[in-house]
C-alpha cells in the first residue's frame, strides 16, 4: 500500500492504494504503513550472522524453564501447604512471562531486525528482575512448606463419661491408645515428614532454575548489546573505510613495439 499526500486550496487529499494481494484489510494495511520504520524492522542480514544460533538456544531454555515453574508449580498448588503460594500464584505468572522472554529471543533469532533486539534486551533485562523476585518468593516459600494433616484423628481417646452423680454427668474418661492406633498415628508421622522433605526439594528445585533463568535472561541481553554494538561499529567501518573511496586505476592500454 502506498500513501500520497497532495495540497492545493486549504484541502489536503490523501489518496491510498491497497494491495490486492494482500490478505489483510485496507484499514490494517494503513496502520502498518504508519508504524513500519523500513530502518527499524527490516530484517538485518549482519544481525543474523552475530546471533547465529545463540538466542534460540537462550530462548529454548527460558521456555523450559517456564514449563518446569508450572508443572512443578501446580504441585506446590494442588497440596495447599503453603497459603502463601497459593494466594499468590506466582509460579503461574513466572513462569507465563518466562515463556513470553524465551519466545521472543526465538523470534529474534529467526528474524533480526534491529527493532526486535532491541525489544529482547529490554525484555530480558526485565527478566533478570523477575528471576530475582522468583528467588526470593520461592525461598519464603521454602520456609513457609509445613502439613496441614492432623494425624491424631487415627486415636480417638474418648471414652464417655464414669457416670451420673447427681448434678450431671461425671469426669471424662480418657482411654491410652490401642497398638493399631499407635502405628497408624506412627505411618501418618513419616508420611507427613515425606510429603514435606518432597515439597520443599520441590521448592530448592525451583531456587535453582530461578538461579538459571537469571544467567541466561542476562546472557542473552549481554548478546543482544554486543550484537547492536558490532552492527554499528561494522556500519561506521564500512562507510569510513578509506579502501572505498581510492580512485580506480586508469586503465593502461600497451603500446605496440615498432
Amino acid at each position: 500500500m502506498s500513501v500520497t499526500v497532495s495540497k492545493a486550496d486549504g484541502v489536503t487529499v490523501l489518496t491510498l492504494t491497497t494491495d490486492p494481494q494482500s490478505p489483510w484489510p485496507p484499514l490494517c494495511q494503513i496502520f502498518k504503513n504508519l508504524c513500519y520504520i523500513p530502518v527499524c524492522c527490516t530484517v538485518s542480514q549482519h544481525l543474523r550472522s552475530l546471533n547465529r544460533a545463540s538466542q534460540t538456544v537462550l530462548g529454548t531454555l527460558q521456555i523450559m524453564i517456564g514449563l518446569l515453574n508450572i508443572g512443578l508449580g501446580s504441585i506446590l498448588y494442588s497440596t495447599w501447604n503453603s497459603l502463601y503460594l497459593n494466594y499468590l500464584g506466582f509460579p503461574f505468572w513466572l513462569g507465563a512471562l518466562f515463556i513470553m522472554f524465551g519466545t521472543v529471543c526465538v523470534l529474534s533469532e529467526k528474524y533480526p531486525s534491529p527493532c526486535l533486539v532491541i525489544l529482547t534486551v529490554i525484555l530480558n533485562l526485565a527478566g533478570g528482575a523477575f528471576a530475582i523476585t522468583a528467588i526470593a518468593l520461592y525461598s519464603i516459600n521454602l520456609g513457609d512448606i509445613r502439613s496441614w494433616w492432623n494425624c491424631y484423628e487415627y486415636y480417638n481417646g474418648y471414652n464417655g463419661y464414669n457416670g451420673y452423680n447427681g448434678y450431671g454427668y461425671g469426669r471424662e474418661t480418657i482411654r491410652p491408645p490401642s497398638l493399631e492406633e499407635k502405628l497408624l498415628q506412627e505411618k501418618c508421622y513419616e508420611g507427613r515428614a515425606v510429603l514435606v522433605m518432597l515439597l520443599r526439594s520441590i521448592s530448592a528445585v525451583m531456587i535453582t532454575l530461578s538461579v538459571l533463568e537469571l544467567c541466561v535472561v542476562i546472557s542473552s541481553a549481554v548478546l543482544g548489546i554486543k550484537a547492536l554494538r558490532n552492527k554499528e561499529k561494522g556500519q561506521n567501518k564500512s562507510t569510513d573505510d578509506p579502501e572505498l573511496h581510492k580512485p580506480l586505476l586508469e586503465e593502461v592500454t600497451a603500446q605496440p613495439v615498432a
